[in-house]
């Protein structure tokens, strides 16, 4: 296994007793945290109709971002393509990749990000059939290229600015059919085992020997998305892990409000079929003193034969929060 770089997915969320603003003003800290450790990339989520999480819109934080931060590649997991329109996304990240080049990552996904109620009145024309997502693939990439298509919009719409040196283009997929995407444009690919812990390691495996090279990468490129928390002090991971089983049953039973304390949460009687999906949803996370944490990087990055894990970390305190990833860099000796 060749050196494993670490990268943060950031999905802004909103902690206890605190706001949106606090929330992505941690942001802006956390990406130069990020940055001084030497972490690979920073990626931010978009999320519609959730009050826990801020980031709703990555192509407007992403720019705030890049600019509290130095050298650390700066993106989308994911923009939500069915949302949008592929000739505003192109615009975006034309501007992006112009403002600042070679930093700027643009991971796509399918998925509506939210509800489908959200995902209608953000795309009333969106369908989420795979003929569409193709086009918008197709058209995409070839705005930001600037590509030559004869009797096509091409000829007479381009995306300005177009940039000099393109956004890196990532394909994110958490059950396989958006792998097959990827394979055939030639796409790097993120797998979110965060979101399905089961069959990753076979859908990267199909992905590479279907992968297409392209003008971007020659070579298939994966990484992995995984929840993680780690900590010196058992007691502190015993306590994340109470927490975040519940963080995780509330999105599931649809709830959007607030989360109940912390002391109401370890108050909880579960049901049978809660404590099963607690049971499913620990295979989602990692979390651990440094000497476990580590382990189970190294064997997941092994499994899908990757060198570059994605950390979402979530916790009540930044300082925690932040701990982690501290924690994380100097054992895989990032700086």
């Amino acid at each position: 296994m060749k050196n494993i770089k670490i990268s943060v997915l950031d999905q802004s969320q909103v902690g206890r007793n605190s706001t949106a603003h606090e929330a992505l003003m941690e942001s802006g800290k956390l990406v130069q945290l990020a940055d001084e450790l030497g972490f690979e990339r920073y990626w931010v989520s978009e999320h519609h109709n959730f009050k826990l999480v801020a980031g709703t819109t990555p192509e407007v934080l992403i720019p705030y971002l890049a600019s509290q931060s130095k050298r650390i590649r700066v993106g989308s997991g994911g923009i939500m393509l069915p949302n949008h329109t592929a000739l505003k996304v192109s615009e975006n990240f034309g501007m992006l990749a112009t403002l600042f080049p070679n930093r700027i990552d643009l991971g796509i996904g399918r998925a509506p990000g939210g509800d489908r109620l959200s995902s209608h009145l953000l795309n009333p024309a969106n369908t989420f059939s795979e003929k569409d997502l193709m086009e918008q693939l197709i058209d995409v990439r070839a705005w930001l290229r600037d590509e030559e298509m004869p009797e096509t919009v091409h000829d007479k719409v381009k995306a300005y600015p177009i940039p000099q040196i393109m956004p890196e283009l990532w394909m994110l997929t958490s059950s396989g059919g958006s792998a097959q995407f990827a394979a055939h444009f030639g796409m790097a690919l993120s797998f979110a085992h965060f979101i399905n812990p089961e069959g990753g390691p076979e859908v990267v495996a199909i992905y590479r020997d279907s992968f297409k090279p392209s003008k971007e990468w020659a070579e298939p490129k994966v990484n992995v998305g995984i929840f993680a928390f780690c900590h010196e002090d058992q007691a502190v991971v015993d306590e994340w892990i109470t927490q975040f089983d519940y963080r995780m049953l509330h999105i599931e039973m649809g709830n959007t409000g607030d989360l109940p304390s912390p002391e109401e949460v370890k108050a909880m009687q579960y049901t049978m079929h809660q404590r099963a999906r607690i049971a499913w949803n620990r295979n989602r996370f990692i979390a651990g003193t440094p000497d476990v944490v580590k382990e189970k990087i190294t064997r997941l990055a092994e499994d899908y034969n990757t060198d570059e894990i994605m950390i979402a970390t979530w916790a009540d305190s930044f300082e925690d929060r932040k701990h982690s990833y501290e924690l994380i860099a100097n054992m895989f000796g990032v700086r």
